[in-house]
């Protein structure tokens, strides 16, 4: 039941130090559990298997903290854990330059007083009043493009 407990403590040291590395690095609380975890199964060993089983428990603290940090610090294991899928969407909506014309024709969904909603193409659009305010279902013309705003005037019937 004791080397139950040595390795079971070694693990932890391990474990503990793998966080630091990669986890928590520059916070040493991961440092110090392994510290700690590694200092009392060295400790376990040195009680319970004498001198030979204590220099065996430093030996295997040593070696298999040295092969988890090389492990841990390799780039390749943990690439298979990070994200490889690439983002090609945006939150910028699309210019209404690029999809209207100086002269397109649309009716107003709100009161431009002087911002509002138009609808020109099917499409509603963001839009600001060239001249004073209009009134919603007015026929309006495109004159100009401010920012992701459409700038238009009432068409003269």
């Amino acid at each position: 039941m004791e080397l139950f407990y040595i390795i079971l403590l070694i693990f932890f040291g391990l474990l503990f130090l793998v966080a630091e590395l990669v986890l928590l690095p520059g916070v040493t609380v991961g440092a110090a559990l392994a510290l700690l975890c590694d200092g009392c199964a060295v400790w376990l060993a040195f009680r319970d298997f004498g001198t030979g089983g204590g220099a065996a428990a430093i030996v295997a603290v040593l070696l298999l903290s040295l092969l988890v940090t090389v492990v841990s610090l390799r780039a390749k294991t943990w690439q298979r854990f990070s994200l490889r899928q690439q983002i090609r969407s945006s939150s910028t909506p699309v210019s209404p330059a690029e999809e209207l014309h100086i002269g397109d024709r649309g009716t107003t969904l709100s009161r431009l007083s002087p911002m509002g909603r138009v609808e020109i193409g099917g499409r509603a659009y963001e839009a600001k009043s060239a001249v004073g305010y209009v009134d919603p279902q007015r026929e309006v013309e495109v004159v100009g493009f401010e920012n992701f705003s459409v700038v238009v005037k009432i068409v003269k019937q």
